[in-house]
């Protein structure tokens, strides 16, 4: 055996053990083993992932990071996938997606400055926290509504719409580190900015647990009628088709849906992924396309906005993965 095998060995009974340990852990909750991103992702596209779980607790959610820590495997953490794309290749390590076992929503629960708290676990759909203080006729999440991601994908980017952002009501955020740790966060460790905060690059891995948002009460009537608004306003904006949401940051000053569109690249495609007809800033997966196809003109889209305009597009989309397939050691 050279030395090169001997490393594979080592390498694949280390995840074998890894494996093993992780499924002890997890219960009833199931392991996948090279998933196909594509059906966990908006965007309808990706390469497989090499370990994929879904989580049922925040004392699950720490007790895998920490055996993914003990056993030296990389670790993504994901929501929905409203805003992720995975190259064709593949990912190394484990994704860990927190949805509906993490998804519990808790009563308001009245301050004594007259203002009320809510909190909601990280996989609770952010338009259905909305939804719950429009209900108790608590104002402030209006913006929320109709974003598709979870408490903690907004948190992690400062998700926002309509002129609101979720660092405009966050009060507090619990935690872990890539060790399990239990963190907690005041909004001044959060280092909220325009879609990102400290949770955003993802290395070290932290990932959300749960966050309580400070509303205030308001006009029943009057809330529903502005979200309702809104929710009309992305019907008639926003493509309904397979995207990852809006592709980059907006500029400072500026749109980038309206630059891209004053450069005449609405309905650019390449592939089977074009620039949305209906709003330049979603590229859209209308033909079956890859994830090749989505960087590519990714790539096309922010080169003319800059030779035309002089503005640099920074993507807004987070972007995982190898352009080479990814196998098993």
């Amino acid at each position: 055996m050279t030395a090169a095998q001997g490393g594979i060995t080592v390498e694949k009974k280390r995840k074998e053990a890894f494996i093993q340990e992780l499924r002890r852990i997890l219960g009833n909750k199931e392991l996948l083993l090279w998933a196909p991103m594509s059906l966990y992702t908006t965007i309808r596209l990706g390469g497989p992932v090499e370990m994929l779980c879904d989580v049922g607790s925040g004392d699950m959610l720490a007790a895998v990071l920490a055996v993914a820590d003990n056993h030296q495997i990389p670790v993504n953490v994901m929501g929905n996938g409203s805003n992720l794309l995975v190259k064709d290749g593949g990912l190394r390590g484990l994704m860990i997606r927190i949805a509906d076992g993490m998804s519990s929503l808790y009563p308001p629960e009245a301050l004594p400055d007259g203002r009320v708290a809510l909190t909601a676990e990280a996989g609770v759909p952010l338009s259905k926290l909305a939804r719950q203080a429009a209900d108790y006729g608590l104002k402030g999440l209006e913006f929320a509504e109709g974003i598709p991601g979870t408490v903690g994908g907004a948190i992690c980017m400062n998700a926002g719409a309509y002129g609101g952002e979720m660092k405009d009501v966050v009060s507090i955020v619990a935690a872990c580190d890539q060790r399990g740790t239990p963190l907690a966060f005041n909004p001044g460790d959060l280092a909220f900015g325009y879609r990102t905060s400290r949770f955003s690059e993802g290395k070290p891995v932290e990932a959300v647990l749960r966050c309580t948002v400070i509303v205030e009460k308001g006009d029943k009537v009057t809330i529903q009628t502005a979200m309702r608004e809104y929710a009309l306003r992305r019907r008639k904006k926003q493509p309904l088709v397979s995207s990852c949401g809006s592709t980059f940051k907006r500029p400072e000053g500026q749109f980038a849906g309206a630059l891209i569109e004053q450069c005449g690249l609405k309905g650019y495609r390449i592939g089977g992924v074009s620039v949305s007809e209906l709003h330049g800033g979603f590229l859209v997966n209308d033909r079956h396309g890859t994830a090749a196809d989505y960087v590519q003109l990714m790539a096309h889209v922010q080169q003319v906005v800059f030779q035309k305009t002089g503005v640099r597009l920074m993507p807004e989309v987070r972007i995982l993965g190898e352009d080479v397939p990814v196998t098993d050691v």
